[in-house]
């Protein structure tokens, strides 16, 4: 399956000042897979390395990190000769060897011209921890996310669809009835299946959502079991608390996250760690609130107020068990859920074009889903799960108060512009 990714990746492999890679992202959402394709499709050879199952690679980086000696220690692990330029160097589950990480250093420093890539499920959660050293500086860095929409589409062999939407984007003009009505059919199907690739494969070969929900559940299964093994017992117990409660968090009118919804007498002090390492683990997306709707937002943001979305809409499905038909179709299933699942949708989406997430909040009355930085100014974005979009926080809180340039508008309605605000449908948030 074709990932956008791919064409980052190249321009890494050309960049003048090029230094290795870091990719990070969570599990399954295809990081070995694209950078195994990229070497193939880029290189004359690619000398693949995996800490976790090839035990003797980590005896390499004990005795020193001299890179000439490493460079001709992984050609004889490998058989393979390793060549500046014409092989890639690819580091898998690096945060398993910490020196290795810090061995990019002296790549970077000694031996620019070896092309090398290192990636890890866990790498956030790894470098953010005391005892490892990540090399700041002397690496380029990329995250990769589950596939977006228009990825999904790609996959379905719906580029043409994909390219008409874009246009209309664009412009403006509405996209045809018949081709808008598939578009939305689509976009429902996404909901259910997401993006991971496991999940999209699945579901090309048999069109069979119930064969998609068994791979969304062993992925969920992954990930409370990254947080037994990558955590002590105490925070894999705090950590699988908190992303229990993710589905209750989204199920209220205002979604900021609060430590009461995870039981008990749960408190910031005892979680917040926990929040930080799922965060960090690209399991979960987090939504942080600003002060002001004022560019930079960066600025004015509150560290201390924030959303959780999961990083993927197919394992939220999953996790709520959401009737197939219900979503399929237009059944009204509840305000709430459906919203949730909307809203986490385009958090996905947004988080995959590489944007960080914002939104803004009036004095707790009213709130804009998502707030954009643009060249212009603060754009706000509010969701819609139908068609209905009549909305105060719009109207009468944000527009009067700061004035942005546009605003948009997401929902199940067709492309326009109107009265400063630019109606997007939902199956074309990947254009933003």
């Amino acid at each position: 399956m074709q990932r956008a990714i791919t064409n980052k990746l190249m321009s890494w492999k050309d960049s003048p000042g090029r230094k290795p890679l870091v990719l990070f992202g969570a599990r399954q959402t295809g990081k070995t897979y694209a950078l195994l394709e990229f070497g193939k499709r880029c290189y004359t050879e690619t000398a693949y390395f995996n800490f976790e199952n090839m035990p003797r690679l980590r005896d390499i980086f004990a005795e020193d990190l001299n890179t000439d000696r490493i460079i001709a220690a992984l050609g004889a692990l490998s058989g393979k000769t390793i060549t500046k330029g014409g092989t890639l160097v690819l580091f898998d589950e690096i945060q398993a060897e910490p020196r290795a990480l810090t061995a990019l250093k002296y790549f970077c420093e000694d031996n620019p011209e070896y092309h090398i890539a290192a990636a890890g499920s866990l790498l956030g959660v790894a470098t953010n921890r005391e005892n490892i050293s990540f090399p700041v500086g002397k690496v380029d860095e990329l995250t990769m996310y589950p596939m977006d929409f228009r990825e999904f589409l790609t996959a379905l062999g719906e580029d043409a669809l994909a390219d008409m939407i874009a246009e209309c984007f664009r412009s403006d003009a509405p996209l045809p009835g018949p081709l808008h009505s598939k578009a939305v059919s689509l976009y429902r199907t996404y909901l259910i299946v997401g993006g991971m690739p496991e999940c999209v494969r699945e579901y090309l070969d048999k069109k069979d959502f119930d064969f998609v929900r068994v791979r969304h559940q062993n992925i969920l299964g992954d990930y409370t079991s990254d947080m037994a093994k990558y955590a002590t017992k105490a925070e894999a117990v705090r950590n699988e608390a908190v992303f229990e409660s993710i589905p209750s968090q989204l199920a209220r009118e205002n979604k900021k996250f609060q430590y009461r919804l995870i039981g008990g007498n749960a408190r910031s002090r005892d979680y917040e760690g926990s929040v930080r390492w799922l965060i960090k683990s690209g399991v979960v997306l987090a939504c942080y609130k600003v002060k002001e709707g004022k560019i930079p937002l960066e600025f004015y943001k509150d560290n201390l107020s924030y959303k959780i979305y999961m990083s993927d809409v197919g394992l939220l499905s999953a996790r709520l068990m959401t009737p197939y038909n219900v979503i399929l179709s237009d059944i009204n299933f509840g305000g709430e859920a459906k919203g949730a699942i909307t809203e986490n949708y385009v958090a996905q989406q947004l988080a995959a074009k590489g944007r960080s997430l914002y939104y803004w909040e009036s004095e707790g009355r009213a709130e804009t889903d998502f707030l954009l930085q643009t060249d212009d100014g603060a754009v706000p974005v509010e969701c819609k799960a139908g068609e209905h979009v009549r909305s105060r926080s719009l109207a009468s809180s944000y527009i009067p108060k700061y004035h942005p340039p546009y605003s948009i508008r997401i929902s199940s309605k067709n492309f326009g512009f109107e009265n400063g605000i630019k109606s997007v449908p939902l199956y074309a948030v990947w254009c933003i």
